[in-house]
């Protein structure tokens, strides 16, 4: 299959990088663009083991009426397509994402049972419950249920926008008050589209039990937007064994903030563990592992859960 043929979604914002023998499909954020995960995707393919596939979800990098005109399985329909073709061109595909993109990739194991190798997780976003999140969020769901509710609030992205890195904060906040949506993404969500991750979540959860695919939880302890609840609930209650690893000195976006090289390392000890191309070694030097258990860099036996900290 030639590259031209993998469906990249709406635009032209998705891209591949990498031309390694494991498929690599990441999933970018609600209201967000594939530029969230380029740093990662380029890190993942620079070792030379992996492709990294990264498109555009249904309804993104346009305004705010294009998000509405669509639901959360337009989104996933999208991504569907894509994993179809990269699994016909990868024995081994590993599916991710970051903030609703690390939900999506539990929907997508749970849709393909058998045929995704291991998903990598990024500040998952079960609910809405970091630091900055104003405290009235918590009746969303009600909202949600009553007739026109949605129409009664919408979430709007505030300082620091997911970002501790004050001078990639900078050129964000100024890319998303100019418009420039394909590439910051949009700075205010409306209740629709709140209610559509709400039912996306609602669906996930319940599945979340009999998803027995590896995954990689990575989440800031100073999250923003989405406080640690979120690692550990999928922790506790996804049916694989479940590394996750809580990092320091970033906010919600940790594909793009002061950590993204971690996320980077860690994602490619993953990877290298769990997919049966190795020996080529996806990354060199020091392994980030400290914390609560004792841990050879991701390596030895896979355990039901181990949660580690990793810090700068």
């Amino acid at each position: 299959m030639k590259l031209a043929e993998i469906d990249l979604g709406e635009g032209t914002a998705g891209f591949v990088l990498g031309e390694g023998p494991v498929g690599i499909l990441l999933i970018h954020g609600l209201t967000g663009t594939p530029t969230e995960l380029r740093q990662v995707a380029k890190g993942l393919a620079k070792a030379g083991n992996c492709t990294v596939y990264v498109p555009t979800l249904a309804g993104h990098c346009g305004d705010n009426s294009d998000l509405q005109a669509t639901g959360w399985l337009d989104w996933y329909e999208g991504v569907r397509k894509t994993f179809v073709q990269v699994k016909q061109r990868h024995e081994q595909v590993f599916v991710g994402g970051l903030s609703m993109g690390a939900v999506m990739s539990m929907y997508v194991a749970s849709e393909h049972p058998g045929q995704v190798a291991g998903l990598l997780m990024y500040s998952t976003t079960l609910k809405y419950d970091g630091w900055s999140i104003n405290k009235m969020a918590f009746i969303t769901p009600l909202l949600i249920r009553i007739p026109f509710g949605v129409r009664l609030f919408r979430f709007t992205e505030k300082p620091p926008y997911g970002i501790k890195n004050e001078r990639l904060r900078a050129i964000v906040e100024r890319q998303m008050k100019e418009g420039e949506s394909s590439e910051a993404g949009l700075l205010t969500m409306e209740g629709v589209t709140v209610r559509e991750l709400h039912w996306m979540n609602a669906v996930v959860k319940k599945r979340m039990p009999r998803i027995n695919v590896p995954a990689l939880v990575l989440h800031s302890i100073e999250d923003d937007i989405t406080s640690r609840w979120n690692a550990d609930y999928v922790e506790r209650h996804l049916g694989g064994p479940v590394t996750k690893i809580l990092l320091d000195n970033c906010y919600h976006m940790i594909t793009v903030d002061l950590q993204y090289r971690r996320v980077i390392e860690l994602s490619a000890d993953f990877v290298e563990q769990h997919s049966s191309f190795v020996g080529a070694g996806l990354l060199d030097g020091e392994r980030a592992c400290c914390g609560e258990r004792a841990c050879p860099a991701l390596g030895g036996e896979a355990a039901p859960s181990l949660t580690l900290h990793a810090s700068s």
